[in-house]
C-alpha cells in the first residue's frame, strides 16, 4: 500500500471503503462519505476529503489481523446468516431476455443432474429503465416463471438499476416528490445509457421506500426473493460530483454512501416483509454495507488475464474492508467468445477460482452478440453469445462439471465459514497473512490466499501454465487436493497444474475425504 495514492469515490470496478488494517497491528476508518483520496507515501499518510463539515475517524489495536477485523466489524456491522441458495452455483449472462430461455436453461441444467442454486435475469427486462417490472411481451407470466424454478429448487435474482429514463412511468412522480438526484447546474440528466434519465436519490429515506415498494408489488410478491442492485455508485455519464445534489448534501460531501444506502433500502424493506438472511448482489460498498446483506462483485471487468490476475487482490481487499461476501464474473464481463480456444483456458482457469470464492457465480457478455428487437421492431438491449457450463467445449465442460459438483462437496464447510463471518466477521476468502500472520512469508504474498482457516488456494492466472509455486505456511503438514501428497510447511512447492487442476492444500487432518471427492 505504500507509495501509492489511492482516490476515494465510487466507480464501476472500483469499491471504496476507506478501512485501513496495518501490519503495526492496527485498524483505521475514515468515517467520511467524502469524495477524496489516501495518500500512502514513504514516510506519512494522508486521508483528503474534498468537501467535508467534519473530520471524523475510529482507530482499533489488535495482536492479529482476525483482532482488528473482528473489532471493526463490531461496530460497522457483520452479514447476516447466508442463506443456502447462496452456498452453491449461480448462472448468468448477459442476458436472458424472455421467459422461456430463463426456465430452458435451469430445466438443462436439472436434466443433467447440475447443482443450480440461483439463475439470473440481468438487465433491460423492463419496458423502460426506471419501470421496475417485467415487460409482458417478454416475460407474460413471470410469476409461473418464479413457481416452476421454485419447483427445481432454484432461486431467481432480478437485476434491478437505480436510473430512472425520463420516458419511464415514474419518472414524472418521482420528479415532483423530491425523490432523484439533481443537478446543481444545467440539464437534470445524469446519465445518457441507452437514453436520457437520471438516478433516484437513495439517500432520502422516502425515495428508498418508493423504490422499494414498487419492487414489492411487481418481483417480491411474486416470489423474488434476491436482488440485483447494478449501478450503485452510481455511475454518472461525467463524475462531476460536485454538480449533483442529495438528499444528504452535494455528492462531493456524502456520495460515497450511495451504494450503503441503496443496499439499505432493499434490505429494510425484506425484513419488513418477514424476510430472513437476506442477501442482494450489489456492484459497490460503503463502510457497513455488510449488515445490509450486501453481496459485491467486482465490476464490468474485461475478459483478459490481466483482470482475472486481479480479482484475488480484490476479493482479498474487500474482506479485509469488512466485507466477507464477495464474487467475480467468471470469464470476465466484457468479451470472450465460447468457441475461441484461448478464451476457454481462461474460463476455466477463472472457473477454477470461482470454485474457492465467498459466492460462486459464472456471468458475462460473451461474444458475438445478438440484436433483440420487439414486436414492434423497435431494438431493445442485445443478448450475448451462450455462458453455460457446456458452452465451452466437451472437455472444457466435463472439467467445469468436476468442480460445480466440487462446490457441493464443500457446502458443509463454505456454510461453517459464512456461519462465523455472520457471528465475528471473520472473511471467508483470507490473505496468507490473516490466517498465518506469525509467519513474515504470509505478509508478502499476493496471489494465493486461504479459503477459511484449512485451505490455501493458489490459482492458476497466466495461459499455457501447467505448473505454478505455491507456498505452504509453517506450523502445520499440507495435503494436495488432487493426489494427496503430503508437505512439511514453511516451505515453497512447485505444483503440478495442468489445465483439470488449480493447486489447493489442505490444512494436514481437515477434510482429506475431498481428496476422493475431486
Amino acid at each position: 500500500m505504500k507509495h501509492s495514492v489511492v482516490e476515494m469515490s465510487q466507480r464501476n470496478t472500483q469499491v471504496s471503503v476507506p478501512f485501513l488494517l496495518s501490519s503495526r497491528g492496527y485498524g483505521f476508518l475514515w468515517h467520511n462519505p467524502a469524495v477524496g483520496k489516501a495518500i500512502f507515501a514513504k514516510n506519512f499518510t494522508q486521508w483528503q476529503a474534498d468537501a467535508s463539515r467534519q473530520v471524523d475517524y475510529w482507530i482499533t489495536a489488535g495482536d492479529s489481523p482476525a483482532e482488528i477485523t473482528e473489532r471493526y466489524a463490531s461496530v460497522t456491522g457483520t452479514v447476516p446468516m447466508m442463506p443456502e441458495y447462496g452456498l452453491g452455483f449461480w448462472q448468468c449472462r448477459l442476458r436472458y431476455w424472455n421467459q422461456e430461455q430463463v426456465l430452458d436453461v435451469a430445466r438443462e441444467y436439472k436434466r443433467r443432474g447440475l447443482p443450480l442454486d440461483v439463475i439470473v435475469v440481468d438487465f433491460f427486462h423492463w419496458p423502460k429503465m426506471g419501470d421496475f417490472r417485467f415487460d409482458s411481451e417478454f416475460f407474460p407470466d413471470p410469476k409461473a416463471m418464479v413457481d416452476e424454478l421454485k419447483e427445481m429448487g432454484v432461486e431467481l435474482m432480478v437485476s434491478v438499476w437505480p436510473q430512472i429514463a425520463l420516458t419511464s412511468e415514474n419518472y414524472e412522480e418521482m420528479r415532483q416528490l423530491g425523490l432523484l438526484v439533481r443537478a446543481e447546474k444545467g440539464n437534470q440528466v445524469t446519465m445518457q445509457f441507452p437514453e436520457d434519465s437520471t438516478f433516484y436519490d437513495a439517500t432520502n429515506p422516502r425515495a428508498r421506500a418508493y423504490v422499494w415498494e414498487k419492487c414489492r408489488k411487481n418481483y417480491y410478491d411474486i416470489g423474488v426473493r434476491i436482488f440485483w442492485l447494478d449501478e450503485a455508485e452510481p455511475e454518472y455519464g461525467v463524475c462531476d460530483f460536485d454538480n449533483y445534489r442529495y438528499h444528504l448534501g452535494n455528492a462531493s460531501r456524502v456520495s460515497n454512501i450511495y451504494p450503503q444506502l441503496y443496499a439499505r433500502g432493499f434490505y429494510e424493506g425484506m425484513e419488513r416483509e418477514g424476510q430472513k438472511n437476506i442477501v442482494n448482489l450489489i456492484r459497490c460498498a460503503w463502510a457497513g454495507s455488510q449488515r445490509y446483506g450486501a453481496l459485491v462483485w467486482s465490476g464490468d471487468i474485461d475478459s483478459t488475464w490481466v483482470d482475472f490476475r486481479c480479482q484475488i487482490c480484490a476479493g482479498l481487499n474487500i474482506s479485509l474492508a469488512g466485507i466477507p461476501w464477495w464474487t467475480t464474473d467468471i470469464g470476465g464481463f466484457s468479451g470472450g467468445d465460447p468457441k475461441d480456444l484461448a478464451f476457454q483456458e481462461l474460463l476455466v482457469r477463472w472457473f477454477q477460482f470461482g470454485t474457492f470464492c465467498p459466492v460462486m457465480r459464472l456471468h458475462g457478455d460473451r461474444i458475438p452478440s445478438k440484436m433483440i428487437y420487439n414486436k414492434s421492431g423497435n431494438k431493445v438491449m442485445h443478448t450475448g453469445a451462450d455462458n453455460e457450463i457446456w458452452s465451452f467445449g466437451e472437455e472444457n465442460y466435463q472439467i467445469l462439471r468436476k468442480y460445480l459438483l466440487f462446490r457441493e462437496t464443500m457446502r458443509p464447510y463454505v456454510r461453517q465459514l459464512m456461519q462465523e463471518a455472520h457471528k465475528t466477521g471473520a472473511p471467508v476468502m483470507r490473505t496468507m497473512f490473516y490466517q498465518f500472520p506469525e509467519d513474515a512469508q504470509c505478509w508478502e504474498l499476493i496471489d494465493q490466499y486461504c479459503f477459511g482457516p484449512d485451505v490455501v488456494v493458489a490459482p492458476v492466472t497466466q495461459p499455457g501454465a501447467v505448473e505454478r509455486q505455491v507456498y505452504l505456511p509453517a506450523g502445520c503438514a499440507w495435503i494436495s487436493l488432487h493426489d494427496g501428497a503430503r508437505f512439511e510447511g514453511g516451505q515453497t512447492v512447485n505444483a503440478s497444474a495442468p489445465l483439470e487442476t488449480i493447486p489447493v492444500f489442505l490444512r494436514e487432518g481437515s477434510h482429506e475425504e475431498w481428496i476422493k471427492a475431486i
